[in-house]
């Protein structure tokens, strides 16, 4: 019973957060999200592939897939320099989440560029 009520509350709460949204994995982007865990925050990317995979474009979609498999794999994103010195967000390592260990995923927006995952 605790984790249907997780799982509902879950995507609820994900639901919410990302009823604003507007961003669009169509055209081929990476989008971020931020997902808050028990013990930290992490940035994840999802290419628009891996969101028609899970069946949307918004942090919704990640949270729903997520409480639905139970995990999911994504690339971890974090700010580094790139080879001409700016700054931009891109892939550190694949990493699993769990859905029993993260209690929202939220769209993140960053003024950094956006290096796609391999």
């Amino acid at each position: 019973m605790t984790s249907v009520f997780t799982r509902t509350t879950f995507g609820a709460l994900a639901f919410l957060l990302a009823a604003g949204t507007t961003a669009s994995a169509e055209d081929g982007k990476t989008l971020l999200f931020k997902v808050v865990t028990v013990k930290d925050e992490i940035v994840i990317g999802l290419s628009g592939a891996e969101l028609a995979a899970i069946g949307g474009s918004d942090a919704s979609a990640v949270a729903h897939a997520l409480a639905q498999k139970g995990d999911l794999t994504a690339w971890q994103y974090n700010v580094h320099r790139g080879p001409n010195g700016e700054l931009q967000m891109t892939p550190s390592a694949k990493i699993g989440l769990l859905s029993h260990a993260s209690l929202r995923v939220e769209p993140y927006t960053t003024t950094y560029a956006v290096t796609p995952h391999p």
